[in-house]
């Protein structure tokens, strides 16, 4: 590095240290009080809170529910002084303080029965000390009652309900059906005193990832309404495109400079990036705030949110279900259907489109039915990449630096590099555990080529059991067509009978077409040919 760049580096380092970002802090006291970038979202709150009484919140993880939670706890709290130059400053003018119940079941692992035992007994023993206990009280919902009602009889104001990731005892124990309907009935028992207790309640409010629809722990609190599908309040976590231009501009023009690159550059790499999310249609898309504070924290472009890890739960519904990878963004859901993950063990997909791994991409309103997709490069990269060791053969070296070699043979123009690669790649497996071979075949040719297009164009179009492959650099066009017991000669004529080619007629690139054969006799590819 030369004195000049370090220089640079310096002076943006310099110019940094005035912006403070909240990397990983979820308390709207601290962020407030130590000055931390924060972004408004009170006038939102305010309607929630004089709209209505009882929500319920469902939005991927670190996703900046913790720190909305604890933005209405402070509020509730009436700390006045902590909203001064906020949009509900304008909007309250009584700052009333509630009695406020705040349960985390964040914090602990839930794979013991005993865990979530422990936790809620905590939470109530805590509370219990504050406003007195009952020995009559026996059971969670009991004592659970019975803080609510003497908490307000001591105050003399009703009672704020906060629960943070309600759902993930239950996420937790995926796989275990035994665990997750004993934390099933222990949650709704427990949250059952919030209909019991209606009158002494002010608000209650619980988020978690997902949501568990018929069986759900609320299915008994009717009044509970849930606004994570709701276009009202589509913006409430998350940053918006305006709000990362209102708040971040310096930041962003800081890592602009860093990386060399224009402001306009730096931000559209970040919308390609971290932006995406909708939670109904025609919403904004929203950027993932954890992704977008690391950046600009750290100046540097990297998969944070992916990399705080993916829950293995994922991969254990779609290899459950032997769902076709593939389909991912093409199956069209219903409304109930995206909106409860009940039903994880037929069709993974709410539970993926819930967890964040999917988006609302298209809404068909003559049958109220969506399609998914990625939103955004860092979670389609990251989850491509996940997927990859579950989804292929079972060879000494299976990362990412093995597709290096065979994107290298493809920007060169070796065709017979590449299929001799692919060959053995399938040849020298385990195929141990494998399913159904035609779903897997699928599944694993959808991983394999889907992480090629992170490094050359690569489509996929995928119909009625087979898989067609275009692939294409600035020097060369692949055309490739795969069959399942029949034959690479085959697979080539389907080339030129459906004239897959034509649109490359007066391309000056290399064209080349190939035509593979899988065979599920022999469980690997047994017949290829190359045509140019």
């Amino acid at each position: 590095m030369t004195e000049s760049s370090e220089r640079c580096i310096f002076a943006i380092e310099q110019r940094q240290e005035s912006m403070k970002y909240p990397i990983g802090i979820q308390s709207f006291e601290k962020i407030r009080r130590d000055g931390y970038a924060y972004v408004d979202k009170t006038a939102l709150m305010y309607k929630l809170v004089h709209e209505g009484n009882y929500y319920s919140l469902s939005r991927p993880r670190r996703f900046g529910k913790s720190l909305f939670l604890s933005t209405l706890e402070a509020y509730f709290d009436g700390q006045k002084e902590l909203f001064v130059g906020l949009a509900v400053s304008q909007l309250e003018h009584e700052w009333l303080r509630h009695p406020i119940l705040h349960l985390d079941l964040n914090t602990d692992r839930y794979d013991t029965e005993a865990a979530l035992f422990s936790r809620i007994d905590l939470f109530l023993k805590n509370n219990e000390k504050e406003y007195g206990k009952d020995d009559n009280e026996q059971t969670f919902g009991q004592r659970f009652e019975g803080v609510i009602r003497r908490a307000f009889e001591k105050t003399g104001m009703r009672v704020v309900i906060l629960v943070d990731e309600y759902d993930k005892p239950m996420l937790q124990a995926i796989g275990n059906d035994a665990l997750q309907t004993e934390y099933r009935n222990t949650l709704k028992a427990f949250y059952g005193a919030l209909k019991s207790c209606d009158r002494y309640i002010r608000f209650a409010f619980l988020t978690g990832v997902t949501k568990f629809g018929k069986v759900s722990v609320f299915s008994d609190l009717n009044n509970l309404f849930d606004i994570s599908f709701d276009q009202r309040y589509s913006t409430i976590c998350g940053i918006t495109e305006q709000e990362l231009h209102a708040n971040f501009d310096e930041g962003v023009a800081l890592l602009a400079e860093y990386n060399k690159m224009t402001k306009e550059e730096c931000y559209a790499r970040m919308e390609r990036d971290f932006d995406g999310y909708h939670f109904c249609m025609d919403s904004p898309g929203m950027y993932n705030p954890f992704s977008v504070l690391n950046t600009l924290a750290s100046q540097q472009f990297r998969d944070y949110w992916f990399e705080t890890g993916t829950p293995s739960s994922l991969v254990y519904q779609l290899k459950k279900t032997g769902y076709p990878l593939a389909s991912m963004t093409e199956e069209e859901l219903s409304t109930d259907t995206l909106n409860s993950i009940d039903i994880m063990d037929e069709n993974p997909l709410p539970l993926l489109y819930q967890s964040g791994y999917l988006t609302l991409k298209s809404y068909d309103s003559r049958f109220d039915e969506y399609r998914l997709g990625f939103p955004n490069r860092e979670v389609e990269q990251g989850f491509i990449k996940y997927l990859y060791p579950f989804y292929t053969p079972k060879v000494q070296e299976k990362n990412t630096f093995s597709i290096a070699r065979f994107v290298k043979d493809v920007e060169k123009g070796d065709a017979e590099g590449f299929m001799r690669r692919l060959e053995n790649f399938f040849a020298n497996g385990d195929y141990q555990v494998m399913g159904n071979l035609e779903i897997y075949f699928q599944n694993t040719l959808y991983v394999f080529f889907r992480l090629m297009g992170f490094y050359v164009e690569v489509e996929r179009h995928t119909t009625d059991g087979r898989m067609d492959i275009l692939m294409q650099t600035p020097q060369y066009v692949y055309i490739l067509e795969l069959k399942m017991d029949k034959s690479a000669e085959e697979a080539l004529g389907q080339i030129e009978s459906k004239g897959y080619a034509r649109s490359f007629a007066g391309d000056s690139r290399r064209l080349f077409k190939i035509g593979i054969n899988f065979s599920t006799a022999t469980r690997r590819i047994d017949d290829w040919k190359i045509a140019e």
